[in-house]
């Protein structure tokens, strides 16, 4: 490329050019606000100010352990403080996050520590047993220092560790003097997969992507200054969606939470004044349904952000109904969490509610960060016709795509074949330029030549009064190949046979959609709130073609 005057003594220095990193966040907030309340645990309350010092002491202390660029630092806990202040001590270093899912069993947790090469591990108390076993079955467990993060509200807990959290951070320097990292392509953090199908991949996040992410957080949930954040999305999953790093940039206030219930949902919104949350939509839909006794008024509207899977017009509908204002955002461990927004219009205001409900349930259009979007053959990558209609998969490129999987080249060029991200999630294409997931590739029916959405046979139920939850797997079948399957669960009190529940979806979609079995059961569930389908389409073949066998 040729040089023109633009590229005569106008070369990148110090002055006008620094690497982005969200740890810039967090040295502005406590500088400007360092009085702001920035985490409540409990009746415990620390500030800005003291959060900062305090990540300097953890950085300080593990630099003098050791560990520095390149090393990884593993966290098994749940949203409590000293996993917020890890997504920024940490990799104060230079050293990599990686928050481990809390479901996990030790089998996964010990491959994690290995393939990830944790240097150490950070466990709260209620995961001492696992995370034990865990260290026990590494190779490497010599080399891991566990440390044990202690919480007053459980005071009779097991130590596993060699040293305690405050223990560690009394080793450091609230003055310990630290820079941004001189590249911001450098990883911040590691997020493994969950790994249904195998082991599970390790993502590699850079600073970059993660301070990116955490401003289009801000600028698409209208978050301003000063919000107060409920922990109902474990920070394990995205890094809590690169909130931790959001809140840093709005000076906003975490409300930590250890379990997603409705009781304690309905009491932080009342006592602590929530302005925001994210979840799953299985979490929105148990608040919807949550009976009255859990309830509290709300105050003032809150806003909710869901993701994680496509949620059901139906629950949108409920949830606006009490006062939530529903933001539906899409992404995948891959895109940093939230890569997509259903970005509302103005004339979606003359909509009735179930209109806008069914609107506001698309996955939408790019996150303002996002580069590229587009759904298109994954063979030729063309895309597909904007109809609303034709179905292809959803691509991504841009910033806030992971670095790759790591030590997997083979998966990672797989990944990026093209010069797109493939998701492995199918979707349409509206004329509005809005995308509407179908299906996870592997999840998609097909009967008969046929092509089902489960997404859309699932949408059609919860519109049925009894049902509490669905969900609508694949099962064999000599005649059509394969056929939708739907497995619910109602709600209390609520009554409903299997010939009702396809009696409704013949009334509501085409016949070679609808479901030619219902089973009632239990709908089991990642730790995010996904309904492991892996697992159901197991249960529904055993059940259906087991029975009818023997």
């Amino acid at each position: 490329m040729p040089n023109t005057i633009y590229d005569q003594d106008l070369d990148r220095n110090d002055a006008n050019h620094v690497p982005l990193s969200p740890l810039s966040f967090l040295a502005r907030t406590a500088a400007v606000y360092p009085d702001q309340v920035a985490l409540i645990h409990g009746k415990r309350r620390l500030s800005w100010g003291e959060v900062e010092r305090r990540c300097r002491r953890l950085a300080s202390a593990l630099t003098a352990r050791g560990i520095g660029r390149g090393d990884t630092v593993a966290v098994l806990a749940p949203n409590v403080p000293a996993m917020f202040e890890a997504h920024f001590g940490v990799p104060i270093t230079g050293a990599v996050l990686n928050a481990i899912n809390t479901r996990l069993d030790a089998a996964a947790i010990g491959f994690i520590l290995d393939h990830g090469e944790a240097r150490m591990l950070m466990v709260d108390p209620e995961l001492a047993d696992v995370a034990r076993d865990a260290v026990a079955r590494c190779e490497r467990s010599a080399e891991i220092v566990v440390v044990d993060i202690a919480d007053p509200t459980l005071p009779d807990a097991t130590a596993i560790g060699s040293i305690e959290y405050e223990a560690l951070l009394e080793e450091g320097d609230a003055g310990y003097a630290w820079a941004l990292p001189a590249d911001e392509w450098d990883a911040i953090s590691l997020n493994y997969t969950s790994g249904t199908t195998g082991d599970p991949k390790g993502v590699v996040y850079h600073h970059r992507g993660a301070y990116l992410n955490a401003v289009a957080n801000a600028m698409a949930w209208e978050m301003g200054q000063h919000p107060i954040y409920l922990w109902t999305l474990p920070l394990f999953h995205c890094n809590g969606w690169c909130f931790p790093w959001t809140l840093a940039a709005v000076a906003g206030t975490s409300v930590c939470l250890r379990a997603v219930r409705e009781e304690p949902i309905f009491e932080a919104l009342a006592k602590e004044g929530v302005t925001h949350f994210c979840g799953a939509p299985i979490v929105l839909n148990t608040l919807a349904n949550a009976p009255a006794s859990a309830r509290r008024p709300l105050a003032h509207n809150v806003k909710v952000m869901t993701a994680g899977a496509a949620p059901p017009a139906s629950v949108i509908q409920k949830m606006e109904a009490m006062g939530f204002s529903v933001t539906h955002v899409y992404g995948l461990t891959e895109t940093y969490g939230p890569c997509t927004l259903c970005a509302p219009q103005p004339d979606w205001q003359d909509l009735d509610a179930d209109a806008l409900a069914r609107i506001k349930s698309r996955q939408g259009v790019p996150y303002h960060m996002l580069a590229g979007l587009m759904v298109a053959d994954p063979e030729t990558l063309e895309p597909v016709a904007r109809d609303g209609v034709a179905m292809g998969e959803v691509f991504m490129r841009g910033n806030n795509v992971m670095k790759g999987y790591l030590k997997n080249p083979a998966s990672t060029a797989k990944a990026f074949a093209g010069g797109w991200f493939h998701s492995g999630d199918l979707a349409v294409w509206h004329p509005d330029g809005y995308i509407q997931i179908r299906d996870r590739s592997k999840d998609i029916i097909i009967s008969g030549g046929e092509n089902i959405s489960s997404i859309e046979v699932e949408d059609i139920l919860y519109r049925h009064p009894a049902v509490l939850e669905a969900a609508v797997v694949a099962v064999s079948d000599p005649k059509w190949g394969e056929t939708p399957c739907a497995v619910l669960t109602l709600s209390e009190g609520a009554e409903a046979s299997a010939e009702e529940i396809i009696n409704w979806c013949k009334e509501n979609m085409a016949r070679f959609k609808v479901p030619r079995h219902v089973i009632f059961a239990p709908l089991p569930k990642t730790s995010t709130g996904k309904i492991q389908k892996f697992v159901l389409r197991q249960q529904a073949e055993d059940s259906i073609n087991g029975a009818s066998s023997g």
